[in-house]
């Protein structure tokens, strides 16, 4: 399975695709930032910017195109606290939808903070306790857990745009505002973080591009150059001061000039400096560890460990229209082994007489998801469950098809009894003369192979057609009592006589397996593999 999660912050847009492993696990294949800035001037309780909207939207747009290149599964995607908070921000997320077809979800600030722990313990091993601090633009994430289990989770509104906003009024920062920058980052988190210390940790883990510059530019001071890598790096707390010190004595030009410096981060980064330092003082923290996975690769974690039955089956199904209808046969609690046996028995028929009807794969695919799906109406009810299969397949939010074909498997299911098709009939009428033709024959291949499993008991192994004197000959290979199908199979052969213009004559034959005889799963193939023609068969 290969999934993209976006992760729409106070600051910056952040998109990873990952492919998932199959003990669960994943590798990022791709990923893309945008620095957009979108809680700037918009945050509590303000109305987002339509410059920062607009920014927004076209790096969405960007990504969402990029996503689709990599022929992902899932677009999973959060907004956080400047979207949480702005007066704004549902008519944002409408906007995120309709021009990019994403729907973001806005998650709660605890919701945050758990999904950034378990990203920040899954880079970086630690067994034991471990605070996990994350610095955004409109908010600060701090949790206490050991594992996946979080014993603690709070997220505080003293992001690095709302500090910058609220204190920052010269630059260089003034003495003044920022020991009011600092008293008023004890105000909010001193409580919160007394409990942490008496609960007791291991170590501090901090995340966000925020703390990874300050990791970054304090250990290019210590020594002469920048990290090349940053996740696990250790930055001691005193280097981390030292970067404090100097970021609020040195103005813009000169902080974007600081070794190892983002300039993009420079403007933001008084009030990250103070508000790191402030954090690890106030936990007598020794150091910090860096990790470079945050909010998105949460996002991932959580979704794999909440739907690993879903990704065991995209492994199964690669295909996504295959794994769309066994999804949604699932949903349906589908009699799957009734379902695939009446699909192996129509396929059977559909590649036995080729060169009649003169279909080819792509209608035989349609044949084998009709026939999947055929029965699924029963979820419903079973009277008139054919016309509930109907109004399920139409509905039920088949992936990867076009409109025209799932009204065509919707339509072998709604006719694989009772009526057949008519051209006049209201279903029919907007199809074209091809398709309607072409569900009159598939429909009547699967009423004939659901009549052949009419017992449920699967005695019908193999089929053998033959055309002689404009008469088609299916011999019905079967173990033990096969009566039930024979007769019920002999009542439907009608509409199959009509769709091909063939006289339809079956009779039993022992089951023997031999070179020749087709059994009926003979004719599920790899998908692009086309099977060969009978030669016995030859068009009228």
């Amino acid at each position: 399975m290969r999934l993209a999660a976006i992760d729409i912050g106070t600051n910056s847009v952040h998109m990873i695709v990952v492919q998932v492993r199959p003990d669960f696990s994943f590798e990022v294949v791709d990923r893309e930032k945008e620095m957009v800035r979108l809680g700037a001037g918009g945050l509590d309780g303000k109305k987002l910017t339509r410059e920062a909207m607009t920014a927004a939207l076209q790096a969405l747009s960007k990504f969402e195109r990029l996503a689709k290149s990599h022929q992902v599964d899932e677009i999973l995607a959060v907004a956080t606290s400047a979207t949480r908070e702005a007066e704004n921000g549902g008519a944002f997320l409408k906007a995120i939808e309709r021009k990019t077809g994403v729907r973001p979800r806005i998650i709660t600030g605890t919701e945050e903070a758990r999904l950034i722990h378990l990203a920040a313990v899954y880079g970086v091993d630690t067994p034991k306790p471990a605070v996990v601090v994350d610095i955004g633009g409109g908010s600060v994430e701090i949790t206490l857990g050991s594992g996946r289990e979080v014993k603690f989770a709070r997220s505080f509104k003293i992001g690095v745009i709302r500090l910058t906003e609220r204190f920052v009024s010269s630059d260089p920062i003034s003495n003044r505002d920022e020991r009011k920058m600092t008293k008023f980052i004890g105000e909010q988190v001193d409580r919160y973080l007394e409990h942490i210390i008496e609960a007791g940790f291991d170590r501090v883990i901090g995340t966000s591009g925020t703390i990874l510059s300050l990791g970054v530019v304090a250990t290019a001071i210590e020594r002469g150059t920048a990290p090349e890598e940053v996740r696990n790096l250790r930055v001691p707390a005193k280097s981390v001061r030292r970067v404090r010190k100097m970021a609020v004595e040195l103005d813009l030009e000169d902080r974007i000039h600081m070794p190892g410096q983002d300039p993009r981060r420079a403007d933001l980064m008084v009030a990250g400096a103070v508000l790191l330092d402030a954090l690890l003082r106030k936990l007598d923290a020794d150091e910090i560890t860096l990790c470079d996975l945050a909010l998105r690769e949460g996002v991932v974690l959580d979704y794999i460990h909440r739907h690993r039955r879903d990704i065991a089956r995209v492994d199964r199904y690669p295909d996504v229209r295959r794994r769309s209808v066994v999804e949604l046969a699932e949903r349906c609690s589908w009699e799957a082994e009734h379902s695939r046996q009446v699909a192996s028995l129509a396929l059977a028929l559909f590649d036995q007489t080729r060169r009649v009807h003169g279909l080819g794969d792509k209608e035989r695919e349609w044949l084998e998801f009709g026939s999947f799906l055929h029965d699924i109406g029963n979820h419903i009810s079973y009277k008139g469950h054919h016309r509930h299969s109907y109004y399920l397949i139409k509905n039920g939010d088949l992936r990867g098809f076009e409109p025209a074909e799932i009204e065509i498997v919707a339509l072998l299911a709604r006719y694989h009894r009772r009526a057949t098709p008519k051209d006049e009939d209201d279903l029919m009428k907007d199809l074209g003369k091809g398709s309607r033709k072409t569900v009159e024959v598939l429909s009547a291949f699967l009423r004939l192979a659901e009549t052949l499993d009419r017992s449920r008991h699967g005695v019908v192994k193999g089929l053998e057609v033959r055309e002689r004197l404009g008469q088609l000959r299916i011999k019905v290979q079967a173990v033990g009592d096969a009566e039930l199908e024979l007769w019920a199979a002999h009542r439907q052969a009608e509409a199959l006589e009509e769709a091909l213009d063939r006289k339809i004559r079956m009779e039993k034959v022992p089951y023997r397996k031999r070179a020749g005889l087709r059994a009926p799963g003979s004719g599920i193939r790899a998908p692009g593999s086309a099977p060969r023609a009978r030669k016995a068969l030859t068009p009228n």
